[in-house]
């Protein structure tokens, strides 16, 4: 059985914890910011932490 490949594109975005948790940024930064709110916009830079099922794939997928 050959190795499973790193999917390079989540390894990019995601991060894990010590506890093995997926670290994540919060969408809906990038652009489109003019009309948002200050306070949108800074709650919008913090890490999102998820154990999830979705979350589980993409630790699964960084080879983890």
């Amino acid at each position: 059985m050959p190795k499973m490949k790193t999917h390079k594109g989540a390894k990019k975005r995601f991060r894990l914890t010590a506890s093995g948790k997926l670290k994540r940024s919060q969408a809906g930064k990038k652009h489109l910011n003019s009309h948002k709110t200050g306070k949108r916009k800074r709650q919008l830079r913090l890490r999102i932490i998820d154990n999830h099922a979705v979350a589980r794939t993409y630790i699964d997928l960084m080879g983890k």
